[in-house]
């Protein structure tokens, strides 16, 4: 699965610290799935057991990205998608899942959180489409917000079964924006299931821990700031067991008709965000969780990403472009993760 175009460039998350080199320096895996990157770090693990939880972590991305791609046609959300029916369509239960959140998530931030948004990331080149060669106009903004909205789609659960229905036929649902995060969930699940009670998985800018790292401290992950360069580090902070996930706007774009061009798109206005708003991080007890609020914050920008936070309680980190360099605000109950620079 592609995921947000390119979205290894958007890898705002950093390993921190856990990963010196020592006696004690933990088993690290890595590989590439959905087009982007993923990292186990694992503590107390024999390194002779890589070969098969390699496997095992590769099958696993692969199976999630055959249920969520919107690359790959043959996947089950793309057979949904290319179908017209606006009956129930059979899901498993893991799609249902993934879809509720979603949902519920996208209604409480007032839909800016929009998993029906995909027409408009197609239009504007973000998506499985080609790039387009000129600004799209305002006729084919809104014959694709048209095919849009929240209010389109439900699940159904029934006696152990699932479905979703769509009750226009040409919705395209795009899950793009919380794969990541159920993938690393997925990856914390496979460690459990191992017996691996010390982990730091990530896929993407998602990532979920468990236990304490190598050295027998608390699993540390980075903030980065939002520049080019690669390691320069915003924050620290102690996601004790929580997911993590950043969203952010100022990799992912190019340029059209002069314009510099964000993936990010308002569902409301059908065009790429312009808000001073460039990264957004949320802690949550899910890495799903996390990613799913982090792209509508994103979409709000950082007036009404602050009022939704403060109202649901939320975990979040907020980096704003200023004429001068960078603004930072964040939630009381982001504090308490933040690391000291000291320690």
């Amino acid at each position: 699965m592609r995921l947000r175009y390119s979205l290894f460039l958007l890898l705002t998350l950093m390993l921190a610290g856990c990963d010196r080199a020592s006696e004690n320096a933990p088993l690290v895996l890595e590989g590439k799935t959905m087009g982007t990157s993923w990292r186990v770090s694992l503590a107390g693990v024999d390194a002779q057991r890589a070969p098969e939880l390699r496997r095992q972590i590769q099958a696993q991305l692969d199976a999630d990205d055959r249920l969520l791609s919107t690359w790959k046609d043959d996947s089950a959300l793309m057979q949904f998608n290319h179908s017209t029916s606006t009956a129930p369509w059979p899901v498993d239960a893991a799609m249902a899942d993934i879809v509720t959140l979603s949902l519920r998530i996208g209604h409480k931030m007032q839909d800016a959180m929009d998993i029906t948004v995909g027409p408009l990331v197609n239009l504007w080149g973000f998506g499985p489409d080609k790039q387009p060669v000129a600004t799209p106009d305002a006729a084919q903004i809104a014959a694709a917000r048209a095919r849009t909205g929240l209010q389109h789609l439900r699940v159904i659960n029934a006696a152990g079964s699932q479905w979703i229905q769509k009750d226009i036929p040409d919705l395209f649902v795009d899950l793009s924006t919380v794969g990541e995060g159920y993938a690393a969930d997925h990856l914390a699940q496979l460690m459990a299931r191992n017996g691996i009670s010390r982990y730091l998985v990530s896929v993407g800018g998602a990532l979920a821990s468990r236990g304490m790292n190598a050295e027998g401290k608390p699993w540390r992950v980075a903030i980065q700031k939002p520049t080019d360069r690669e390691n320069a580090v915003q924050a620290v902070v102690d996601i004790n067991g929580h997911g993590i996930s950043t969203s952010g706007s100022y990799r992912n774009y190019y340029e059209l008709d002069g314009k510099r061009l964000s993936h990010v798109i308002d569902p409301a206005t059908g065009r790429p965000i312009t808000h001073k708003l460039v990264s957004a991080t949320v802690i949550a007890p899910t890495a799903l969780e996390a990613d799913t609020w982090d792209t509508g914050f994103m979409v709000l920008g950082p007036e009404k990403a602050r009022e939704v936070a403060l109202a649901q309680g939320l975990a979040v980190y907020l980096i704003s472009k200023e004429k001068d360099g960078f603004s930072v605000w964040m939630s009381p109950q982001f504090k308490s993760y933040l690391v000291d620079a000291g320690n």
